[in-house]
């Protein structure tokens, strides 16, 4: 992959993602070059370059061998980029009634462009959302991101009540299957059973049975219902 697909991101986007992958790291706060290319779909010494850039610029910090780190001013360039982006979403969706699995590439570029206060006009015209549409948690305007807990849908036990915390994935397929399904974040349903050797998922929603497949299972994050509702 060349150069062309570095051309893509821009600075505030690589923090953003650094940001995101060290948020849902439990073990440690040092971000690989290679996960960091890896999410970002561009080459390792694309990523290099831009993590000398963005260090010398005082973003991050680079220890060999380990990864690196944000520094409290990258964090909140990229908690800046996350709430635009995420807020850009909701706008797209919610006012001009998007599609959910529409929406990524358009708000990454979109949130580059929109000025602070648009900003602020979105997020009171769609009620301040603590979620993006794909369950994502949207930073406050003065750098505060809630927690977010939850685990994949295909690893949990029958029997209980969850409700879709997050969809994992930016694939327009799986977002559109299941939007038809009606499993969007905050919808809640029983898991009745699920099928040995990673057969499929039964799940009652409002008393209508639904099978899923134990791979489009691990791609909706689930947390318990009374969780869904975030707090910074």
């Amino acid at each position: 992959m060349g150069d062309t697909a570095a051309i893509r991101h821009s600075p505030q986007n690589y923090l953003a993602e650094a940001y995101r992958l060290a948020y849902y790291q439990d073990d440690h706060a040092f971000i690989s070059t290679s996960s960091l290319a890896d999410a970002l779909g561009v080459s390792a010494p694309a990523v290099t370059r831009m993590i000398g850039r963005l260090k010398e610029a005082g973003y991050l910090d680079h220890e060999p061998y380990r990864g690196i780190t944000l520094t409290p001013a990258g964090e909140q360039e990229a908690l800046a980029n996350i709430r635009r982006h995420r807020l850009v979403e909701v706008f797209l969706v919610e006012v001009l009634h998007f599609g959910w699995h529409e929406v990524h590439d358009d708000a990454d570029a979109l949130a580059e462009a929109v000025s602070d206060d648009l900003i602020r006009r979105i997020d009171a015209m769609t009620g301040s959302p603590r979620r993006c549409p794909h369950g994502e948690p949207i930073p406050t305007a003065d750098g505060r991101i809630a927690r977010v807990r939850d685990v994949p849908l295909n690893a949990q036990p029958a029997g209980a009540e969850y409700a879709v915390s997050r969809v994992n994935t930016h694939d327009i397929d799986k977002l559109k299957y299941l939007a038809e399904l009606g499993l969007r974040p905050g919808t809640r349903f029983t898991l009745m059973s699920r099928a040995p050797f990673q057969g499929p998922l039964q799940l009652d929603m409002d008393g209508t049975s639904i099978l899923l497949g134990h791979e489009l299972a691990g791609v909706l994050r689930v947390c318990a219902p009374e969780a869904f509702e975030l707090t910074a």
